[in-house]
């Protein structure tokens, strides 16, 4: 089975089955034990019963009629259906209601030996099938509970013997009358718990509609649950699929709280990195392919002039094929530089680094002015050196290229815990509509011929390192001419 949300449905269902045959099994066996003890109970009380009549009849040597009078006349009295028999099993006397009920296959009967040789056969509801009733069990026809019969004739009560004399005294002068639950007709089976709105049907029967009914409200109600849930994976899953189609820009639904809504934003962030790095590279090709287009034109023009050439021209030539390969080694280090940053997405590998020192290596090699403010202070920050020397070096190679001979570079410690870091040129200057374009791949401001050197790509760098160490890059004016490059680096982590 291949659908996610039927095989989950699937395994509800069948714990709810597998719960409610349980709680069956378990109902049931309590109602076997109830029964047998309801069984136990009805016997012994009975019993008690039947000693206790045999005290009020008339001895076994008494006359046959005698003691069939005092059978009947108690059997009134009691309104109970019982039956003396004498020692050889011959019956003696009955009560009314025996006689009336003896024909009736579906009563049971209970003998009590006496210890006077005799025995008490004593009459008992039938059990009805299912288990005990409850308020719905119907009555076999013909023994409900009439004027004369307010007791049933299985009750546990039977009579009860009070002291103190009365009309209905036996012959040790006790007075007997029916119990309460007698004369209201209590048997075993209302012992059972009651089952209400189900009339007809006995406690079994009630509880396996109960639990079927149980069944099919959670089964029903479980399904659009399960199915919700499903149909927002399956969306899921159909958004993975045209994500990977092509669709760089799909993003799917995340909403909820749950594991799944995080699962779509997870998603939704993974496309949306996947879609920046890929919209970057194909750009970073693109212009890298163009970009080298240039020098191999002029390299390919000076190899093709190299052998008719004059010895001077000759000279010419091959520092011109120098410099292609020189710019052409730059570009394609800048490049794969520029893929790197971008395809490294965690922090760098921090360190302590000597921001002063690398400045001093850097200003001493493109001839830049150094100052520091305050003097003498430590510029110490968390980093990553090599990356760090790389923008410096970038920033100072386009001031000298741009901006002409007269390049400051300054570092100053700020209150809010960074170092700010400018290089100041006295060149033409940056327009203020293009100083967010200038940082760029492979932008170049109008008028910077190409033989000015650079492919475009080097303040694109500087601005990922600077973004990668947790800081920001922008360009201002120079005071008196000019452009000032400022990097703000945070000194922690």
């Amino acid at each position: 089975m291949k659908s996610l949300y039927l095989r989950i449905y699937l395994t509800l269902v069948v714990l709810l089955l597998a719960f409610a045959f349980g709680s069956a099994w378990l109902f049931q066996r309590q109602i076997e034990q109830e029964r047998g003890q309801a069984e136990a109970s009805a016997s012994d009380r009975l019993t008690a019963i039947a000693l206790l009549i045999h005290r009020a009849l008339p001895p076994a040597d008494a006359e046959v009629e005698e003691q069939a009078e005092a059978v009947r006349e108690w059997g009134r009295r009691l309104r109970m259906p019982f039956a003396l028999q004498d020692a050889q099993g011959r019956r003696i006397g009955a009560s009314d209601v025996f006689v009336r009920r003896e024909g009736d296959p579906t009563m049971r009967t209970q003998t009590v030996e006496l210890d006077d040789g005799r025995s008490l056969v004593l009459m008992r509801l039938p059990r009805l099938p299912g288990g005990p009733g409850g308020p719905g069990t119907r009555r076999p026809e013909g023994h409900g509970r009439g004027p004369d019969e307010p007791g049933g004739p299985g009750s546990f009560g039977g009579p009860r013997f009070e002291p103190g004399p009365g009309p209905s005294a036996g012959p040790d002068g006790e007075r007997m009358r029916p119990p309460p639950e007698a004369r209201g007709g209590l048997d075993e089976r209302s012992l059972w718990p009651r089952l209400p709105g189900l009339p007809g049907l006995p406690p079994g029967e009630v509880l396996v509609v109960l639990l079927v009914l149980l069944f099919l409200a959670v089964a029903i109600s479980a399904y659009p649950v399960v199915r919700r849930l499903t149909r927002r994976l399956e969306r899921l899953k159909q958004g993975v699929e045209q994500f990977g189609a092509g669709r760089l820009d799909l993003r799917v639904d995340d909403g909820g709280s749950d594991e799944v809504g995080a699962l779509a934003s997870s998603f939704n962030r993974a496309a949306e990195r996947i879609e920046l790095l890929l919209r970057s590279h194909q750009s970073l090709l693109a212009n890298a392919s163009h970009e080298l287009r240039s020098p191999l034109a002029r390299m390919k023009m000076a190899f093709a002039m190299l052998d008719s050439a004059a010895p001077e021209q000759r000279e010419r030539l091959r520092q011109e094929i120098d410099t292609n390969i020189s710019e052409l080694d730059a570009l394609v280090e800048e490049v794969l530089l520029a893929s790197r940053l971008e395809a490294q997405a965690q922090a760098p590998q921090r360190e302590p680094v000597d921001l002063l020192g690398l400045a001093v290596e850097e200003a001493a090699a493109s001839g830049a002015e150094l100052l520091t403010e305050p003097e003498g202070a430590q510029f110490t920050l968390q980093g990553e050196e090599r990356l760090l020397r790389r923008a410096l070096r970038n920033l100072l190679e386009n001031a000298r290229r741009y901006g002409g001979d007269e390049v400051l570079l300054s570092l100053r410690q700020l209150a809010s815990n960074q170092i700010e870091l400018r290089v100041c040129d006295r060149g033409p200057g940056v327009p203020q509509e293009m100083r967010a374009r200038i940082f760029e791949p492979f932008f170049r401001l109008p008028g910077h011929a190409e033989q000015a050197g650079g492919v475009g790509l080097g303040l694109s760098l500087v601005k990922q390192i600077a973004e990668r160490h947790g800081g920001q890059l922008r360009c201002e004016d120079r005071e008196g001419g000019g452009s000032c490059f400022v990097i703000v680096l945070p000194v922690g982590p």
